[in-house]
């Protein structure tokens, strides 16, 4: 089963008074690499968050944003620091009377002191926290998870079609490398009748069939075919194994192209090389989708 590495993933999940969403976007890397953003009240369960997506995937750039909304934080709560409201008040009486005023004091005045009134800070319940922030992390690795099998769906029918692509070009190259032996041949034939037309010797038919042999030998690309073949039949299997297998597509695609080198090197004539090269350009945009695969 292929999975796509980017991917997008946006889920919400309340826990009692307690409401978090989060956001996962994932880029491809080598390594499972993480940037997570989180509110301070949170950053102490960033190893959790870190555990649960590993459960999920194996390789990415995972960029992990939190938020969190408490409903028991939208209610009026406030404190009232009486030490400091009855030391104001006692501080304007004194005022009050050292000056000989008339008149009450306000509770419009008292109220006037800074910090005599502020916003309650309740207390976090840690491990409630920690629950609905895990059991986010859960829901979005999976959602992930989801999203990237759905796009490496695509890459699995993109890399079919390419992969058969090859396996027809090379049909016509193994076509090709069967002229080889004669083209060297000829050109061997052609290169010592000049010879020895300066030499004014005649063309030995034997030692014109040796060295043909030799070449005929050396610019043999059946076994590079047939390897080719094997890495194909490989492929085709890995896509289909259970996990997803992103590096072991990459290492078949340098053997591939390692190949595809050496048959243009033995090319005899224009029309194989003309072929290696669309090989190499179609491994090419192989290797790009692979490098997107987890």
């Amino acid at each position: 089963m292929i999975k796509s590495m980017t991917a997008f993933a946006k889920v919400s999940h309340t826990l009692d008074t307690l409401t978090v969403e989060m956001t996962v976007r994932a880029y491809n890397s080598r390594f499972l690499d993480f940037s997570i953003y989180l509110p301070e009240t949170c950053q102490p369960f960033e190893e959790d968050i870190k555990k649960i997506m590993g459960q999920f995937h194996t390789r990415g750039r995972l960029e992990i944003r939190a938020s969190l909304a408490d409903q028991s934080l939208d209610q009026d709560l406030f404190e009232v620091d009486t030490i400091k409201a009855k030391a104001y008040y006692n501080a304007l009486k004194t005022v009050r009377d050292t000056l000989a005023l008339s008149g009450d004091i306000a509770l419009e005045t008292v109220l006037g002191a800074k910090q005599v009134i502020v916003a309650a800070k309740p207390e976090v319940n840690l491990a409630h926290l920690r629950s609905a922030l895990c059991d986010t992390a859960r829901n979005a690795a999976q959602a992930l998870d989801r999203m990237r099998k759905r796009e490496g769906e695509n890459l699995y029918q993109d890399l079919t079609r390419r992969m058969a692509d090859i396996e027809q070009r090379m049909a016509d190259v193994e076509e090709q490398a069967k002229t080889i032996p004669d083209v060297y041949k000829t050109r061997l034939k052609e290169r010592l009748a000049v010879l020895t037309a300066e030499d004014g010797d005649c063309l030995d038919p034997v030692r014109l069939a040796q060295e043909t042999a030799l070449l005929a030998d050396k610019s043999d690309v059946s076994e590079e075919i047939v390897r080719v073949h094997s890495h194909i039949k490989l492929f085709r299997e890995v896509m289909d194994e259970n996990e997803s297998q992103g590096r072991k597509l990459n290492f078949l695609i340098q053997e591939f192209n390692r190949e595809f080198n050496t048959i243009g090197s033995k090319a005899g004539n224009a029309t194989l090389s003309h072929a290696v090269v669309d090989l190499k350009s179609e491994l090419e945009k192989i290797r790009e989708q692979v490098q997107n695969i987890e």
